[in-house]
Protein backbone atom coordinates (compact mmCIF):
# COMPACT_ATOMS: atom_id res chain seq x y z
CA UNK A 1 0.00 0.00 0.00
CA UNK A 2 1.31 3.47 -0.83
CA UNK A 3 2.20 5.41 2.30
CA UNK A 4 0.45 8.56 3.50
CA UNK A 5 2.16 11.49 5.15
CA UNK A 6 0.66 14.64 6.61
CA UNK A 7 1.29 18.35 6.99
CA UNK A 8 -0.35 21.06 9.10
CA UNK A 9 -0.52 24.75 8.17
CA UNK A 10 -2.70 27.81 8.33
CA UNK A 11 -3.25 28.13 4.57
CA UNK A 12 -2.85 25.51 1.84
CA UNK A 13 -2.61 26.93 -1.70
CA UNK A 14 -3.24 24.38 -4.45
CA UNK A 15 -1.67 25.58 -7.69
CA UNK A 16 1.62 27.49 -8.10
CA UNK A 17 0.57 29.53 -11.11
CA UNK A 18 0.77 33.33 -10.99
CA UNK A 19 -2.28 33.66 -8.70
CA UNK A 20 -1.38 30.88 -6.26
CA UNK A 21 2.31 31.73 -6.18
CA UNK A 22 1.59 35.40 -5.56
CA UNK A 23 -0.91 34.68 -2.79
CA UNK A 24 1.49 32.32 -1.01
CA UNK A 25 4.25 34.94 -1.31
CA UNK A 26 2.05 37.71 0.11
CA UNK A 27 0.88 35.58 3.04
CA UNK A 28 4.34 34.26 3.86
CA UNK A 29 5.65 37.83 3.90
CA UNK A 30 3.10 38.56 6.67
CA UNK A 31 4.18 35.57 8.74
CA UNK A 32 1.34 33.22 7.78
CA UNK A 33 2.21 29.51 7.79
CA UNK A 34 1.66 28.57 4.13
CA UNK A 35 2.06 25.40 2.10
CA UNK A 36 2.12 25.88 -1.70
CA UNK A 37 1.66 22.78 -3.87
CA UNK A 38 1.56 22.18 -7.62
CA UNK A 39 1.06 19.20 -9.90
CA UNK A 40 4.21 20.03 -11.90
CA UNK A 41 7.64 18.77 -10.83
CA UNK A 42 9.25 21.74 -12.59
CA UNK A 43 7.54 25.14 -12.56
CA UNK A 44 9.28 26.22 -15.76
CA UNK A 45 7.43 23.51 -17.72
CA UNK A 46 4.07 24.01 -19.47
CA UNK A 47 4.66 27.76 -19.45
CA UNK A 48 1.69 28.62 -21.69
CA UNK A 49 0.92 32.30 -21.55
CA UNK A 50 1.49 35.14 -23.98
CA UNK A 51 2.23 37.13 -20.78
CA UNK A 52 2.05 40.69 -22.14
CA UNK A 53 1.49 43.35 -19.47
CA UNK A 54 1.24 47.15 -19.47
CA UNK A 55 4.27 48.83 -17.94
CA UNK A 56 2.37 50.19 -14.94
CA UNK A 57 1.42 46.67 -13.86
CA UNK A 58 5.07 45.83 -13.23
CA UNK A 59 5.24 48.63 -10.64
CA UNK A 60 1.81 48.19 -9.06
CA UNK A 61 2.30 44.44 -8.53
CA UNK A 62 5.94 44.66 -7.48
CA UNK A 63 7.33 42.35 -10.15
CA UNK A 64 11.14 42.26 -10.55
CA UNK A 65 13.12 42.81 -13.75
CA UNK A 66 14.32 39.19 -13.69
CA UNK A 67 10.90 37.90 -14.80
CA UNK A 68 10.82 40.15 -17.91
CA UNK A 69 11.53 38.57 -21.29
CA UNK A 70 11.36 41.83 -23.27
CA UNK A 71 9.91 45.34 -23.36
CA UNK A 72 7.70 46.74 -26.12
CA UNK A 73 6.50 50.16 -27.28
CA UNK A 74 4.53 49.37 -30.46
CA UNK A 75 1.28 47.69 -31.46
CA UNK A 76 1.07 45.96 -34.82
CA UNK A 77 -2.26 44.57 -36.05
CA UNK A 78 -2.10 42.36 -39.13
CA UNK A 79 -5.36 41.72 -40.97
CA UNK A 80 -8.07 41.26 -41.81
CA UNK A 81 -6.58 40.13 -45.09
CA UNK A 82 -3.31 41.77 -46.09
CA UNK A 83 -3.81 44.99 -44.10
CA UNK A 84 -1.12 45.95 -41.56
CA UNK A 85 -1.48 48.80 -39.06
CA UNK A 86 1.10 50.06 -36.56
CA UNK A 87 1.01 52.39 -33.57
CA UNK A 88 4.29 53.38 -31.91
CA UNK A 89 5.17 55.24 -28.73
CA UNK A 90 8.51 56.91 -27.95
CA UNK A 91 8.37 55.28 -24.50
CA UNK A 92 8.00 51.64 -23.37
CA UNK A 93 4.35 50.66 -23.04
CA UNK A 94 4.72 47.23 -21.51
CA UNK A 95 6.63 44.02 -21.02
CA UNK A 96 6.43 40.39 -22.08
CA UNK A 97 7.01 38.18 -19.06
CA UNK A 98 9.04 35.01 -18.97
CA UNK A 99 6.23 32.92 -17.52
CA UNK A 100 8.47 30.13 -16.23
CA UNK A 101 10.80 32.67 -14.59
CA UNK A 102 7.80 34.35 -12.93
CA UNK A 103 6.59 31.11 -11.35
CA UNK A 104 10.10 30.16 -10.26
CA UNK A 105 10.66 33.63 -8.69
CA UNK A 106 7.35 33.43 -6.81
CA UNK A 107 8.21 29.99 -5.41
CA UNK A 108 11.68 31.17 -4.38
CA UNK A 109 10.15 34.19 -2.63
CA UNK A 110 7.70 31.94 -0.80
CA UNK A 111 10.48 29.77 0.54
CA UNK A 112 12.60 32.78 1.46
CA UNK A 113 9.80 34.03 3.71
CA UNK A 114 9.19 30.65 5.33
CA UNK A 115 6.51 29.00 3.18
CA UNK A 116 6.83 25.34 2.25
CA UNK A 117 6.69 24.50 -1.46
CA UNK A 118 5.84 20.95 -2.54
CA UNK A 119 5.82 19.98 -6.22
CA UNK A 120 4.55 16.95 -8.13
CA UNK A 121 1.28 16.74 -6.18
CA UNK A 122 -2.18 16.28 -7.70
CA UNK A 123 -5.16 17.54 -5.71
CA UNK A 124 -7.66 14.73 -5.09
CA UNK A 125 -10.21 16.06 -2.60
CA UNK A 126 -10.80 18.61 0.13
CA UNK A 127 -13.42 18.64 2.87
CA UNK A 128 -14.10 20.64 5.98
CA UNK A 129 -13.90 18.88 9.33
CA UNK A 130 -15.03 21.25 12.05
CA UNK A 131 -12.89 24.37 11.85
CA UNK A 132 -10.21 22.74 9.68
CA UNK A 133 -9.87 21.73 6.04
CA UNK A 134 -8.49 18.29 5.19
CA UNK A 135 -7.06 18.03 1.69
CA UNK A 136 -5.69 14.87 0.07
CA UNK A 137 -2.95 15.13 -2.55
CA UNK A 138 -1.39 12.35 -4.63
CA UNK A 139 2.23 11.98 -5.69
CA UNK A 140 3.30 10.42 -8.99
CA UNK A 141 4.34 7.22 -7.18
CA UNK A 142 0.80 6.80 -5.81
CA UNK A 143 1.57 7.84 -2.25
CA UNK A 144 -0.61 10.51 -0.69
CA UNK A 145 -0.13 13.64 1.36
CA UNK A 146 -2.79 14.74 3.85
CA UNK A 147 -2.80 18.46 4.63
CA UNK A 148 -4.76 19.93 7.53
CA UNK A 149 -5.22 23.69 7.22
CA UNK A 150 -7.35 26.53 8.53
CA UNK A 151 -8.07 27.53 4.93
CA UNK A 152 -7.56 25.89 1.54
CA UNK A 153 -7.27 27.94 -1.65
CA UNK A 154 -8.09 26.39 -5.03
CA UNK A 155 -5.72 28.10 -7.47
CA UNK A 156 -5.67 25.16 -9.89
CA UNK A 157 -6.81 27.21 -12.89
CA UNK A 158 -9.53 26.15 -15.31
CA UNK A 159 -9.49 22.62 -13.84
CA UNK A 160 -11.10 23.89 -10.60
CA UNK A 161 -9.71 20.75 -8.99
CA UNK A 162 -11.33 21.31 -5.58
CA UNK A 163 -14.16 23.80 -6.14
CA UNK A 164 -15.53 22.00 -9.20
CA UNK A 165 -17.35 23.69 -12.07
CA UNK A 166 -19.87 26.36 -11.08
CA UNK A 167 -23.59 25.54 -11.21
CA UNK A 168 -25.32 26.63 -14.42
CA UNK A 169 -28.83 28.06 -14.32
CA UNK A 170 -28.65 29.89 -17.64
CA UNK A 171 -25.99 28.56 -20.03
CA UNK A 172 -25.99 31.70 -22.13
CA UNK A 173 -25.46 33.97 -19.11
CA UNK A 174 -23.63 31.76 -16.60
CA UNK A 175 -22.08 28.90 -18.57
CA UNK A 176 -18.33 28.42 -18.97
CA UNK A 177 -16.97 29.81 -22.23
CA UNK A 178 -13.90 27.91 -23.41
CA UNK A 179 -10.86 29.16 -25.30
CA UNK A 180 -8.03 26.92 -26.50
CA UNK A 181 -4.52 28.13 -27.27
CA UNK A 182 -1.20 26.84 -28.59
CA UNK A 183 2.17 28.59 -28.44
CA UNK A 184 5.61 27.86 -29.84
CA UNK A 185 8.85 29.31 -28.54
CA UNK A 186 11.12 29.87 -31.55
CA UNK A 187 14.80 30.55 -32.03
CA UNK A 188 15.21 32.71 -35.13
CA UNK A 189 17.98 34.57 -36.91
CA UNK A 190 18.97 38.07 -35.67
CA UNK A 191 17.48 39.64 -38.81
CA UNK A 192 14.14 37.85 -38.28
CA UNK A 193 14.05 38.79 -34.59
CA UNK A 194 14.69 42.46 -35.39
CA UNK A 195 11.58 42.55 -37.60
CA UNK A 196 9.40 41.63 -34.60
CA UNK A 197 11.33 43.20 -31.73
CA UNK A 198 9.93 46.00 -29.57
CA UNK A 199 6.30 45.38 -30.57
CA UNK A 200 3.25 43.22 -29.88
CA UNK A 201 1.95 41.81 -33.16
CA UNK A 202 -1.53 40.30 -33.54
CA UNK A 203 -3.11 38.60 -36.54
CA UNK A 204 -6.85 39.24 -36.87
CA UNK A 205 -9.40 37.96 -39.33
CA UNK A 206 -10.92 34.68 -40.42
CA UNK A 207 -8.21 34.05 -43.02
CA UNK A 208 -5.59 34.11 -40.26
CA UNK A 209 -7.25 32.36 -37.29
CA UNK A 210 -10.97 31.68 -37.66
CA UNK A 211 -12.85 32.52 -34.45
CA UNK A 212 -9.69 33.72 -32.76
CA UNK A 213 -6.38 35.47 -33.29
CA UNK A 214 -2.65 34.85 -33.59
CA UNK A 215 0.35 36.65 -32.17
CA UNK A 216 4.10 37.11 -32.34
CA UNK A 217 5.82 38.52 -29.26
CA UNK A 218 9.56 39.11 -28.80
CA UNK A 219 11.43 37.52 -25.93
CA UNK A 220 15.18 37.77 -25.32
CA UNK A 221 17.25 38.47 -28.50
CA UNK A 222 16.85 35.69 -31.04
CA UNK A 223 13.70 34.20 -29.45
CA UNK A 224 10.06 34.82 -30.43
CA UNK A 225 6.70 33.60 -29.17
CA UNK A 226 4.31 32.47 -31.90
CA UNK A 227 0.79 31.64 -30.77
CA UNK A 228 -2.84 31.10 -31.70
CA UNK A 229 -5.97 31.23 -29.54
CA UNK A 230 -9.64 30.81 -30.35
CA UNK A 231 -12.97 30.30 -28.64
CA UNK A 232 -14.31 26.76 -28.76
CA UNK A 233 -17.47 26.56 -30.86
CA UNK A 234 -19.41 23.33 -30.49
CA UNK A 235 -21.62 24.30 -33.44
CA UNK A 236 -18.83 24.43 -36.00
CA UNK A 237 -16.02 22.20 -37.18
CA UNK A 238 -12.80 24.01 -36.29
CA UNK A 239 -9.38 23.33 -37.87
CA UNK A 240 -6.65 21.91 -35.61
CA UNK A 241 -4.61 24.49 -33.72
CA UNK A 242 -1.38 22.79 -34.78
CA UNK A 243 -2.15 23.40 -38.45
CA UNK A 244 -3.11 27.03 -37.78
CA UNK A 245 0.08 27.86 -35.90
CA UNK A 246 2.28 26.15 -38.49
CA UNK A 247 0.57 28.12 -41.24
CA UNK A 248 1.03 31.32 -39.25
CA UNK A 249 4.75 30.62 -38.95
CA UNK A 250 5.09 29.98 -42.69
CA UNK A 251 3.21 33.15 -43.61
CA UNK A 252 4.81 35.51 -41.11
CA UNK A 253 8.35 34.25 -40.81
CA UNK A 254 9.20 34.23 -44.52
CA UNK A 255 8.07 30.63 -44.97
CA UNK A 256 10.55 29.40 -42.39
CA UNK A 257 10.34 25.90 -41.01
CA UNK A 258 12.75 24.00 -38.84
CA UNK A 259 14.13 22.23 -41.90
CA UNK A 260 14.95 25.53 -43.60
CA UNK A 261 15.74 25.41 -47.30
CA UNK A 262 16.68 27.68 -50.17
CA UNK A 263 15.17 31.12 -49.76
CA UNK A 264 13.68 30.21 -46.41
CA UNK A 265 14.21 31.78 -43.00
CA UNK A 266 14.91 28.77 -40.75
CA UNK A 267 13.64 28.69 -37.19
CA UNK A 268 14.04 26.20 -34.42
CA UNK A 269 11.09 25.28 -32.20
CA UNK A 270 12.43 25.35 -28.64
CA UNK A 271 9.18 24.49 -26.91
CA UNK A 272 5.55 23.74 -27.70
CA UNK A 273 2.90 24.31 -25.07
CA UNK A 274 -0.83 24.84 -24.99
CA UNK A 275 -3.67 25.39 -22.63
CA UNK A 276 -7.37 25.83 -22.08
CA UNK A 277 -9.18 28.78 -20.51
CA UNK A 278 -12.70 28.41 -19.13
CA UNK A 279 -14.40 31.52 -17.80
CA UNK A 280 -17.92 32.65 -17.13
CA UNK A 281 -18.98 35.96 -18.67
CA UNK A 282 -20.65 37.53 -15.63
CA UNK A 283 -18.40 35.98 -12.93
CA UNK A 284 -21.31 35.20 -10.63
CA UNK A 285 -20.11 31.72 -9.61
CA UNK A 286 -19.49 30.94 -5.90
CA UNK A 287 -16.02 32.06 -4.80
CA UNK A 288 -16.10 30.23 -1.47
CA UNK A 289 -17.46 27.04 0.07
CA UNK A 290 -16.91 27.09 3.81
CA UNK A 291 -13.16 27.40 4.26
CA UNK A 292 -12.38 26.49 0.65
CA UNK A 293 -11.80 29.59 -1.52
CA UNK A 294 -11.21 29.97 -5.26
CA UNK A 295 -8.51 32.14 -6.80
CA UNK A 296 -7.47 33.27 -10.29
CA UNK A 297 -8.82 31.24 -13.20
CA UNK A 298 -10.72 29.01 -10.75
CA UNK A 299 -13.10 31.97 -10.32
CA UNK A 300 -12.98 33.14 -13.97
CA UNK A 301 -10.39 35.92 -13.82
CA UNK A 302 -9.11 35.10 -17.33
CA UNK A 303 -10.49 37.73 -19.73
CA UNK A 304 -11.51 36.18 -23.03
CA UNK A 305 -11.48 39.34 -25.14
CA UNK A 306 -7.72 39.75 -25.11
CA UNK A 307 -6.83 36.34 -23.71
CA UNK A 308 -5.40 37.91 -20.56
CA UNK A 309 -4.88 35.78 -17.51
CA UNK A 310 -1.79 36.75 -15.52
CA UNK A 311 -2.65 40.38 -14.74
CA UNK A 312 -6.13 39.58 -13.47
CA UNK A 313 -4.97 36.48 -11.59
CA UNK A 314 -2.49 38.68 -9.72
CA UNK A 315 -5.30 41.14 -9.00
CA UNK A 316 -7.36 38.37 -7.40
CA UNK A 317 -4.40 37.51 -5.16
CA UNK A 318 -4.02 41.15 -4.08
CA UNK A 319 -7.72 41.19 -3.11
CA UNK A 320 -7.76 37.84 -1.32
CA UNK A 321 -4.55 38.08 0.72
CA UNK A 322 -5.69 40.74 3.26
CA UNK A 323 -9.10 39.10 3.60
CA UNK A 324 -7.48 35.77 4.46
CA UNK A 325 -5.32 37.51 7.03
CA UNK A 326 -8.47 38.99 8.60
CA UNK A 327 -10.15 35.59 8.60
CA UNK A 328 -7.14 33.99 10.29
CA UNK A 329 -7.26 36.66 12.99
CA UNK A 330 -11.03 36.42 13.51
CA UNK A 331 -12.33 34.49 16.56
CA UNK A 332 -13.94 31.12 15.97
CA UNK A 333 -15.35 30.21 19.35
CA UNK A 334 -18.85 29.82 20.84
CA UNK A 335 -21.42 32.16 19.25
CA UNK A 336 -18.77 33.57 16.90
CA UNK A 337 -17.86 30.18 15.44
CA UNK A 338 -18.76 31.27 11.90
CA UNK A 339 -16.94 34.59 12.14
CA UNK A 340 -13.85 33.52 10.12
CA UNK A 341 -16.06 32.45 7.19
CA UNK A 342 -18.00 35.71 7.43
CA UNK A 343 -14.74 37.65 7.25
CA UNK A 344 -14.46 36.35 3.66
CA UNK A 345 -17.91 37.41 2.47
CA UNK A 346 -16.54 40.60 0.88
CA UNK A 347 -14.16 38.65 -1.38
CA UNK A 348 -16.42 38.27 -4.44
CA UNK A 349 -17.78 41.85 -4.43
CA UNK A 350 -14.31 43.32 -3.82
CA UNK A 351 -12.89 41.31 -6.71
CA UNK A 352 -15.72 42.45 -8.99
CA UNK A 353 -14.93 46.06 -8.12
CA UNK A 354 -11.20 45.50 -8.70
CA UNK A 355 -11.82 44.01 -12.16
CA UNK A 356 -14.20 46.83 -13.01
CA UNK A 357 -17.62 47.30 -14.55
CA UNK A 358 -16.27 46.83 -18.07
CA UNK A 359 -15.45 43.19 -17.34
CA UNK A 360 -18.84 41.75 -18.23
CA UNK A 361 -19.03 43.91 -21.35
CA UNK A 362 -15.61 42.73 -22.54
CA UNK A 363 -16.68 39.13 -22.00
CA UNK A 364 -19.80 39.58 -24.09
CA UNK A 365 -17.76 41.30 -26.78
CA UNK A 366 -15.28 38.41 -26.75
CA UNK A 367 -17.99 35.85 -27.35
CA UNK A 368 -19.65 37.94 -30.05
CA UNK A 369 -16.42 39.01 -31.76
CA UNK A 370 -14.44 35.78 -31.83
CA UNK A 371 -17.24 33.27 -32.37
CA UNK A 372 -18.56 35.36 -35.27
CA UNK A 373 -15.17 35.79 -36.91
CA UNK A 374 -15.45 33.07 -39.53
CA UNK A 375 -16.98 34.84 -42.53
CA UNK A 376 -16.23 37.87 -44.74
CA UNK A 377 -18.96 40.03 -43.22
CA UNK A 378 -17.37 39.79 -39.78
CA UNK A 379 -13.96 40.62 -41.27
CA UNK A 380 -15.45 43.72 -42.89
CA UNK A 381 -16.91 44.93 -39.58
CA UNK A 382 -13.60 44.35 -37.83
CA UNK A 383 -11.77 46.21 -40.58
CA UNK A 384 -14.08 49.21 -40.13
CA UNK A 385 -13.29 49.33 -36.42
CA UNK A 386 -9.55 49.14 -37.04
CA UNK A 387 -9.69 51.86 -39.67
CA UNK A 388 -11.39 54.08 -37.13
CA UNK A 389 -8.45 53.53 -34.76
CA UNK A 390 -5.73 54.47 -37.24
CA UNK A 391 -5.60 58.10 -36.09
CA UNK A 392 -5.22 57.12 -32.44
CA UNK A 393 -2.02 56.95 -30.39
CA UNK A 394 -0.35 53.75 -29.22
CA UNK A 395 -1.31 54.72 -25.65
CA UNK A 396 -4.97 54.87 -26.72
CA UNK A 397 -4.74 51.34 -28.07
CA UNK A 398 -3.31 50.17 -24.76
CA UNK A 399 -6.26 51.80 -22.96
CA UNK A 400 -8.63 49.85 -25.21
CA UNK A 401 -6.91 46.46 -25.14
CA UNK A 402 -5.71 46.48 -21.51
CA UNK A 403 -8.19 48.85 -19.87
CA UNK A 404 -11.26 47.87 -21.95
CA UNK A 405 -12.04 51.59 -22.29
CA UNK A 406 -14.40 51.21 -25.24
CA UNK A 407 -16.06 54.56 -24.62
CA UNK A 408 -12.90 56.41 -25.69
CA UNK A 409 -13.54 55.45 -29.29
CA UNK A 410 -16.74 57.39 -29.69
CA UNK A 411 -20.30 56.60 -30.60
CA UNK A 412 -19.41 55.81 -34.21
CA UNK A 413 -17.21 52.84 -33.24
CA UNK A 414 -19.43 51.47 -30.47
CA UNK A 415 -22.07 49.88 -32.74
CA UNK A 416 -19.34 47.85 -34.45
CA UNK A 417 -17.71 46.92 -31.16
CA UNK A 418 -21.06 45.77 -29.86
CA UNK A 419 -21.96 43.95 -33.06
CA UNK A 420 -24.96 46.13 -33.90
CA UNK A 421 -23.70 46.75 -37.44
Amino acid sequence: MPSESSLHCQVLVVGAGPAGGDLARRLALQGVDVVLVDRLDDLTRSAFSSAALPIETMTSLGLPAEVVGSRWREWQLIGPGAATRCWASPHPLGVVLDFGALRRWQADQCQRWGARVRLGLHACSSRQEGKRMVTHLRRSDGSTLRVCSDWTVDASGHERALLGDPPVTDRRRDGLVRAAGLEWLLRVSPACWERWADRLSFCLGSDWVPQGYGWIFPMQPGVLKLGVCRLVDGQRRQPPLGGLIADLGRRLLAGGEAAGGAGREPFEVLDRHGGLVRSTIRRREPHQRGRLVGLGDAVSTANLLGGEGIRHALTSSAVLAPLLQQALAAPGRSSSEQQPERAMRDYAPQLRRALGWRWSLSGRLARRTWLGLHRPGADDRLDQVLRGLESRRAEDLSALLFGYRFERYGLRAMPYLLGWR
